[in-house]
């Protein structure tokens, strides 16, 4: 594990932390990241093991909220229901992600599909963050089961990379009548089952394969990433709240153009 490694990892879990909650694509960045730094990860491992930093971070930001959700669960249908909403809608990224998680890393993993799905997210915020859709959510406990699936369905576009699984769900919640907070606090729900079951299933899949050196390096980033996704998850709900998607929006397709230069002139 030398030093050049240990600063690479860093800049990765940076990208990491920074990226996850917000709809700009953790892995398009890392996966852009990595091939311009020259940092190469067998079957991606890293990059979604450090994931583990940025689930703790939103635990560590929630966690008076699902403690209460969880000593109210034994009399409060409310937050059963909110419960059981959270399963059903990462119930159809369980599905694609187990059957298929190995054929999306073998086909859709390069930088050319990154760029394109970065600059066709960035799009699509910005049209959605200029029509003006009808608002019946305002609160997450109040979304509807039917609600909470078809937000799942579309949290599975993020299984190419460069959509953003934030960003998806986002979008999916803004089209199913939340609003842009609701909608933004929905992603952070759903997205500690999402990651654990990422992370959990990638581990399980690599874990034998796994050397010293790869160890240390996923401790390092799985601390730098908790650190920069907490900070993150500090203030992107008022963010939004205030100012709407469009600098996400303009990011994206400010770096999958970058992205498509860079790939054209560096290959």
């Amino acid at each position: 594990m030398d030093a050049m490694s240990v600063a690479k990892a860093v800049v990765l879990a940076v990208v990491e932390g920074a990226t996850e909650f917000i709809p700009v694509s953790s892995t398009g960045h890392q996966l852009l990241v990595g091939h311009f730094i020259g940092f190469e990860s067998p079957n991606n491992t890293f990059e979604v093991l450090i994931q583990l930093g940025a689930i703790l971070a939103i635990l560590a930001v929630y966690f008076r909220r699902l403690l209460g959700i969880a000593t109210a669960l034994p009399s409060d249908p409310k937050a059963r229901r909110f419960v059981i909403g959270i399963l059903v809608a990462f119930l159809p990224a369980a599905i694609v992600g187990g059957l298929f998680s190995k054929l999306i890393k073998a086909y859709l993993f390069n930088p050319w599909i990154v760029c394109a799905t970065l600059v066709a997210g960035g799009l699509v915020l910005l049209v959605l963050d200029d029509t003006d859709l009808e608002v019946k959510k305002t609160d997450v406990y109040d979304f509807t089961l039917p609600m909470d699936l078809k937000i799942g369905l579309f949290q599975c576009l993020a299984m190419i990379p460069g959509v953003s699984r934030s960003g998806a769900t986002i979008v999916g919640a803004m089209l199913m009548g939340a609003d842009k907070r609701s909608a933004t606090e929905f992603s952070f729900y759903l997205a500690m089952p999402t990651m654990a079951g990422a992370f959990a299933k990638d581990l399980y899949d690599n874990y034998k394969h796994l050397k010293a050196d790869d160890v240390g390096l996923i401790v390092i980033g799985f601390i730098v990433a908790f650190v920069s996704a907490l900070i993150v998850v500090r203030t992107v709900l008022d963010y939004v709240s205030r100012h709407g998607f469009w600098l996400f929006a303009w990011w994206r397709i400010i770096v999958g153009s970058l992205g498509f230069a860079g790939l054209i002139i560096l290959g």
